[in-house]
């Protein structure tokens, strides 16, 4: 039943369309994702360098966890006026949500750096923010991008809670085939949501171990290596250097 849902052009394309639903959703997810990103890491790369107020950004956040998103889109609803239609309580929900592992990750990624290497960038003398940005950073990227992944994850199963304020996105195909009685449609959305939540988690997974600073490195090293060797290896030996072994 529900395999044939999927098999039906109509129901991609069109105003309600699964095609439509899926662009909304990644909407939702896309803007949430970049207002967290720009609102969580300048703190959290502040805080993890300066290592001040590390208690205040860890456990601060933690209220994002605490406090159920739905409970944000139904206090940030009442703001929008009757008659009017608005995406923002459905991202400020999601901001909420995406913000602390955001936060913690990176924070804790900062503050683990190798000290060595950061002793060795001030000794080149670069200044604080040239350290934290240039040697902190990049050496926390793979805890920054798993908390990205986490934080998309999470933003993309609560996005389908856009559908409770008259929004879009896959959440509007469980809450329509509930309102119908449309078992295939209702099972549709939540597969979609699920499908999409994998695909952005593999995607981000494969541009994590593209963007870690140590493979970067590994692949600088094993690449000068070999060719260094396949240098060696076709340099002519001049025999007059080679000398007998008594």
């Amino acid at each position: 039943m529900t395999f044939r849902y999927f098999t039906v052009a109509q129901n991609w394309w069109g105003p309600d369309g699964m095609v439509l639903r899926i662009g909304q959703h990644l909407g939702f997810t896309l803007l949430a994702m970049a207002i967290a990103l720009a609102l969580a890491l300048p703190v959290a790369i502040a805080s993890g360098h300066t290592g001040r107020f590390g208690f205040l950004a860890v456990n601060v956040s933690n209220i994002g966890r605490a406090v159920p998103s739905i409970a944000f889109l139904g206090l940030f609803s009442q703001f929008i006026p009757h008659g009017y239609s608005s995406i923002w309580p459905t991202v400020i929900a999601l901001v909420a949500l995406a913000i602390p592992p955001l936060v913690t990750n990176t924070y804790v990624g900062v503050r683990g750096a190798d000290p060595d290497a950061v002793e060795a960038a001030r000794g080149m003398g670069l200044s604080p923010w040239q350290v934290a940005l240039r040697v902190e950073f990049p050496l926390a990227l793979p805890l920054v991008m798993a908390g990205v992944r986490t934080s998309v994850t999470n933003v993309v199963a609560t996005a389908s809670l856009a559908a409770l304020v008259g929004q879009g996105g896959l959440g509007r195909l469980i809450i329509d085939g509930q309102a119908n009685f449309n078992v295939a449609e209702l099972v549709a959305g939540a597969v979609l949501i699920a499908v999409l939540a994998i695909v952005l988690d593999r995607t981000l997974a494969a541009l994590a171990r593209r963007t870690s600073a140590v493979e970067r490195a590994e692949r600088t090293s094993r690449t000068t290596a070999t060719g260094a060797a396949t240098d060696e290896g076709d340099m002519p030996v001049d025999p007059s250097l080679i000398q007998a072994v008594p």
